[in-house]
Formats: C-alpha cells, structure tokens, sequence
C-alpha cells in the first residue's frame, strides 16, 4: 500500500495545502517518513488524514467557480465504527460546500471495504447539496465495496459511476463527464 500515490498529475493546476480555502490548508508532508497507516499497512505520506483511522483522502482539485471539488480516497470506509461519514461530511464536505462547492467526485477505485452505519449523514449532504442542484459521485468504487454500498441503499444519495481511463482527462473534462451522467440519468 505504501507505493499508492494519490494522483499528482494535476498538481500544477492545484495544491490543496495552498489553497486557503481548503480543509487541508497548510500541511506539511514528508516524501521519506511513513507514519500514517491503514490497518498496520504504512501508507504514501501525501495522503491526508480527516479523522478516520482507515480511510484516507487527497483533494485532486477543487474549482470554486464551477463548484466542485474532486478527492481521491484509499483505505476501508467504516461508517459501523469508524464513523468515516461524519468524519468527510463535517470536516470536509462542510468547508467545501460553505465556500461555494456543491459537486463532489471521488475516486474511489481504492477503497478497499465499506461497512454501513446510520444513513442521516448521506440524507443531510444530498439534501444540501440538491439544494444548489450539485450531486455526490464516487467514480470507479471496486466491485465488492458497490456491493456493500448499495446493499446498504446508500447509491440513493451517492452516484456510482463507473470512468476507466479517468487519469486521461483534464479535470474539466472529468467533471464534465460525470455531469453528464448523472444529468442523463436524472432526466
């Protein structure tokens, strides 16, 4: 696990520990200590930590004027234990949406385990994020997690979007994609 790399190809375009409006604003990250680690496996030291002692993210770019944000996650979401979405929605998903973002995209094609917990965290984000016509997307989820996530009914409040080649768009051209998606399944 140690050699995932969160997605750096967009990093001329933007660096979440230099945006002040990020949640992540002012970090400070080592490329050579390892201390961070999902079930005693070390992980790449860009990965930011938000409160969960499994699950691990990275903003890959966040657009202020077109209103979303796109994260990449690696780990295990455990909303049974861990709590995990009350950890993204209020210490992540709050900033974002108070400066403005109301579509958010995760990569999710790293997120190894999902275990279900209380759904009012889900209702509450769709809710707010509707409200500015905005949506939740986790692109390419692996095949078991869906499994679980939509077991649980959660696919009602988070799309699931299957993008192969995502690494090949400029982060316009992603996001508008997965507008698109969701639009022509909306319609």
């Amino acid at each position: 696990m140690h050699d995932i790399e969160p997605f750096y190809n967009w990093r001329h375009l933007y660096v979440s520990e230099d945006d002040e409006r990020s949640p992540f604003y002012g970090r400070v990250y080592s490329e050579f200590e390892y201390s961070q680690t999902i079930y005693n496996y070390y992980i790449h030291p860009q990965w930011d930590e938000f409160g969960s002692r499994t699950l691990y993210m990275k903003v890959l770019l966040a657009d202020y004027d077109e209103h979303y944000v796109v994260i990449e996650l690696i780990g295990e979401w455990n909303d049974a234990i861990e709590n995990d979405i009350m950890s993204i929605k209020r210490d992540v998903a709050d900033k974002f949406l108070s400066e403005g973002i109301f579509k958010f995209i995760f990569i999710a094609e790293n997120v190894l385990n999902f275990h279900s917990g209380d759904k009012d965290y889900y209702e509450e984000w769709y809710e707010e994020t509707h409200e500015q016509n905005g949506w939740v997307a986790c692109l390419n989820m692996p095949e078991q997690t869906q499994y679980d996530f939509k077991r649980a009914k959660l696919d009602r409040y988070i799309e699931l979007i299957e993008l192969d080649n995502w690494r090949t768009y400029k982060p316009f051209h992603l996001f508008k994609k997965v507008d698109q998606q969701i639009m022509n399944r909306i319609q």
